[in-house]
């Protein structure tokens, strides 16, 4: 660790290069260093060692436990996105999902679901929330409205198990077969916060769809709440030509779960705009 380099931004960004590099060399729950230590390794001050700890704890990188230490964080769930032609080729995020229902009732769509369902505001829909689980962790928090006319009887066991857009294909013979998706960055409340088992004001990503089945009618109107923690999306972008190659018809786009548009129905990508008022948090 070269010492002598002058700036304080400098130096804390060496330092927090060299953490990392601690990091990724070991495992999930693997201790590293006390900062005590760390100043001694890497010849630096307290101060800077805290401020680059500081930043990767917030990154999701590092968890510190009181009395205990500092150890390498669980892996990030890494959801890859790739440009196609119209439309993206979503690979399969890592981990085995789950959800766990929180609620489910049917009541009138109000002003706003309805005019994103293009339907009467005194229409019903179904309303969903639920915890969405990687490996038994908490990841994400949904909350679904779909047009109630078109799922009667959905049950409680098709919104916990399996893939929901399989159930409406299969069931209730509503053929999903685009979506419109935007993500932004948030912070969680203190009841979301409670949900996911995170500090409040944590870091997290927003995601609004609109689903349109095979007619163009507007099925579901969906915002996720995903850890900025635990959750993360890699873009690879095609800079110019290459050989033909089958898509890939597994996966899922992100704040869609496993399974969801596995049979190639298309999925395009938003900016923020494309669905215009905020959720209703």
């Amino acid at each position: 660790m070269d010492t002598d380099v002058p700036g304080t931004v400098l130096k804390r960004e060496r330092t927090r290069d060299a953490v990392l590099e601690l990091i990724e060399s070991r495992s999930p729950g693997d201790a590293i260093p006390s900062e005590r230590a760390l100043c001694s390794l890497l010849g630096v001050s307290r101060p800077t060692v805290r401020a680059a700890v500081d930043e990767l704890v917030a990154a999701g990188l590092l968890v510190r436990e009181h009395g205990r230490g500092m150890f390498v964080a669980p892996a990030k769930i890494t959801q890859e996105l790739v440009a196609g032609d119209r439309s993206l080729t979503v690979p399969q995020a890592a981990g085995a999902w789950s959800s766990r229902l929180l609620e489910f009732t049917t009541l009138q769509a109000g002003a706003r679901v309805g005019r994103k369902l293009r339907m009467s505001p005194a229409a019903e829909i179904v309303y969903v929330a639920r915890l969405r689980l990687v490996d038994g962790a908490p990841m994400a928090i949904e909350h679904l409205h779909i047009r109630a006319e078109l799922v009667p009887g959905l049950s409680a066991q098709e919104l916990e198990s399996g893939d929901l857009y399989e159930h409406l294909r299969a069931t209730h013979g509503v053929h999903v077969h685009e979506a419109v998706q935007a993500i932004e960055p948030t912070v969680v409340t203190r009841a979301e916060a409670k949900l996911l088992d995170v500090p409040e004001l944590s870091p997290a990503l927003l995601f609004e769809r609109l689903t349109s089945d095979t007619s163009g009618r507007p099925v579901e109107y969906v915002h996720s709440l995903y850890r900025g923690d635990r959750y993360r999306i890699v873009s690879r972008l095609a800079l110019g030509p290459a050989a033909e190659v089958p898509p890939d018809r597994e996966g899922h786009h992100p704040g869609i779960p496993p399974g969801d548009f596995a049979h190639g129905d298309a999925i395009t990508s938003s900016t923020r705009g494309d669905i215009q008022a905020g959720p209703e948090r």
